[in-house]
């Protein structure tokens, strides 16, 4: 499966850039580390990625860039707000995507990329109708059903512990999500989260995945802990049940 590669200088990007096959599609997401839907948008990426194999020439190459520290790649690509995609084959940008919406960034990778497992259009005859009209085609809902399981299973395990909210840590939208978070920095557990309300896909499916009807879902290990009322409790029963995955016990020190 395709990884995102960091690029941290110029020298980097150029020597990557050069590298590729002109078929190759190349995204690029800029970041910074103190907006928080980057952290968001970095799973989702990640995902994404995954679902793409490895193939020679590549079909797909992932990187990620400081758009702070790398501000003259970021100026030439017009970069002004984070999180901020770029596409690009052949030196040319296909489409940039700027915002949160991990919709639309999955609709635009998929719309220049080849699907993982979709055959391909160059030089293949399309099926017709017999009056020189191409047949519109359903998706199978079982399939499309199963590459969603498929999606989910591996957003959960994007991180040991997984917060999927309302809304982000610095700014959650119900008081449920910032109860949550707010336990997760007294317990100075390192985590990763997903705003559920960018993805209406993802915030749909998973009650059906996790079998939970609700939000926020605390999942640890890629297995679901529950929300609010049930981390409470896990609490109570046992103090040192964020033990683990808390970076003090790693001997780091918590951020405020």
């Amino acid at each position: 499966m395709s990884t995102i590669q960091e690029i941290t200088s110029l020298s980097d990007w150029e020597k990557h850039v050069s590298s590729l096959s002109p078929s190759t599609l190349l995204i690029v997401s800029f970041h910074a580390p103190w907006a928080a839907p980057c952290a968001q948008m970095a799973t989702v990426l990640s995902t994404l990625a995954s679902e793409y194999p490895v193939t020679e020439p590549a079909s797909t190459s992932w990187v990620s860039i400081n758009a702070e520290d790398l501000s003259d790649i970021s100026e030439a690509y017009n970069v002004t707000a984070v999180p901020f995609l770029v596409l690009i084959r052949n030196g040319q940008v296909l489409e940039t995507v700027s915002g949160s919406s991990a919709v639309k960034v999955r609709n635009a990778i998929e719309t220049h990329a080849a699907k993982p497992g979709a055959p391909s259009t160059n030089g293949a005859a399309g099926a017709t109708d017999g009056n020189d009209g191409e047949v519109a085609t359903e998706e199978d809902p079982e399939k499309k059903k199963e590459e969603l399981f498929k999606r989910l299973g591996d957003l959960v395990k994007a991180a040991p512990v997984m917060l999927f909210m309302k809304g982000t840590p610095s700014e959650p939208k119900c008081g449920f999500s910032r109860q949550l978070v707010a336990i997760l920095r007294e317990n100075a557990v390192k985590y990763g989260f997903f705003n559920i309300l960018a993805d209406d896909e993802v915030r749909q499916g998973l009650k059906e995945f996790a079998d939970w009807p609700t939000y926020p879902q605390l999942w640890v290990d890629g297995e679901l802990v529950g929300g609010l009322d049930i981390v409470k409790e896990e609490l109570s029963n046992d103090a040192d049940f964020f033990k683990a995955y808390s970076i003090k016990s790693n001997g780091e020190t918590a951020a405020a």
